[in-house]
């Protein structure tokens, strides 16, 4: 339905977020963090790697929708943790926190959390955006390789892992290592993607170890 008009200005639209959209008052409404939460639960709904009691890694967290989602998921008997440059803000359940930290230095307190390895690591990072094409591409895949290695080192066998990385140089490098280290590799664009972005998620399921 065409939005309606009314002394010039479209009723419906909030003027202070140019952006927000459908799956911005949603997550509103169903109070998640961010609209971001529902490419998740797309992707969980497509290949069901949330399961109850899982321990999961959140990279790029901030502002926290994703651990949101992965602690329901997860459930009281889950260990969900999010590492981020930034503070997250939010109130969350006894199964999942928070840290400050950077992927290319874990503290001391991350690779004891890790303890003997995870079920699943998400990493939704992304870099600051330069508006060059090519530049942006590298960036992005630069964290991607990132959390790529890292979960090599910390997922469990059988573990699942799921990126965001931007299509463009430094792309199919990255898909061809996933597909190297897991039994699956798909690639999703979910529908809750705004259509102009570049992002993408791959994601590699059944992790086979390091070979």
């Amino acid at each position: 339905m065409a939005a309606k008009k009314a002394k010039g200005k479209v009723v419906g639209k909030n003027p202070a977020n140019p952006w927000e959209d459908h799956y911005t008052r949603l997550a509103r409404k169903e109070a998640y963090a961010a609209r971001s939460v529902y490419k998740l639960k797309e992707i969980h709904t497509k290949y069901d790697i949330l399961k109850e009691g899982a321990r999961i890694l959140d990279l790029g967290c901030a502002p926290g929708s994703w651990l949101q989602y992965a602690a329901e998921m997860a459930g009281s008997s889950g260990d969900v943790l999010g590492v981020d440059l930034k503070p997250v803000l939010l109130a969350l359940p006894p199964q999942a926190r928070a840290v400050v930290g950077d992927i290319y230095d874990l503290s001391p307190e991350i690779r004891t959390w890790i303890g003997s390895g995870l079920d699943v690591v998400l990493s939704d990072m992304a870099p600051a955006t330069t508006g060059m094409g090519d530049v942006d591409a590298l960036r992005s895949a630069a964290l991607s390789e990132a959390a790529l290695f890292l979960a090599s080192e910390v997922l469990l066998q059988g573990g699942h892992f799921v990126c965001k990385i931007f299509q463009g140089r430094g792309f199919d490098p990255f898909v061809a290592e996933v597909r190297r280290l897991f039994e699956k590799e798909r690639i999703f664009k979910p529908q809750s993607c705004r259509k102009q972005s570049r992002e993408i998620y791959v994601i590699g399921l059944g992790f086979q170890g390091r070979i």
